[in-house]
């Protein structure tokens, strides 16, 4: 059975982004070495990745026409955009679900050896925490105080008890957490 895993970065006082969407100079930061091995690691154990639209399409402008071992692995690993407005998924290997998308997922999720991640998305995010989808967290904390911008887990969520599965620091000052429900 595939594990549905959400991968983000947020500064220190938990923003995934700035006042507005793709506001990340925190991303800089604390992008390394460590952080460039697990990105290679997490696509190649990658069934799929599941994206919201407004990160799919950054996502797509971005990586489309980007060279390297993580834009190989971006354009041919199969993605999953929900979305409700989008009439096409435009990126290679790209699937659109436009309507029940806990049931999809969960269906995606019964089948299969390897894992699905969703990167970014966090309003999608949103929804997938609240049904219990996620298998688990990973999350890279950038050592920045930003001060504003959009939370990751915005006011209102439903509590989740999480244990640790591990915790990397960075040589870049930054941490990844590893979570899993409990």
């Amino acid at each position: 059975m595939r594990k549905l895993i959400m991968w983000n970065i947020i500064t220190l006082d938990g923003y995934f982004e700035g006042e507005k969407s793709w506001d990340l100079p925190f991303h800089e930061t604390v992008w390394g070495p460590e952080l460039h091995q697990l990105s290679v690691e997490q696509l190649q154990s990658a069934d799929y990745l599941v994206f919201g639209r407004i990160t799919f399409q950054g996502m797509a402008a971005y990586w489309k026409n980007a060279e390297g071992e993580i834009a190989g692995l971006m354009n041919t690993t199969p993605k999953i955009v929900i979305s409700r407005t989008l009439e096409s998924a435009d990126w290679n290997n790209s699937i659109l679900i436009k309507e029940n998308v806990v049931g999809e997922l969960k269906k995606l999720k019964s089948g299969g050896d390897k894992d699905m991640y969703v990167f970014g998305s966090a309003y999608l995010s949103e929804t997938l925490v609240e049904e219990n989808l996620f298998d688990e967290y990973r999350i890279g904390v950038a050592p920045v105080i930003a001060g504003s911008g959009r939370c990751l887990f915005p006011k209102g969520l439903t509590t989740k008890k999480l244990s640790l599965i591990s915790s990397q620091q960075l040589s870049t000052g930054g941490v990844v957490l590893k979570y899993r429900p409990k």
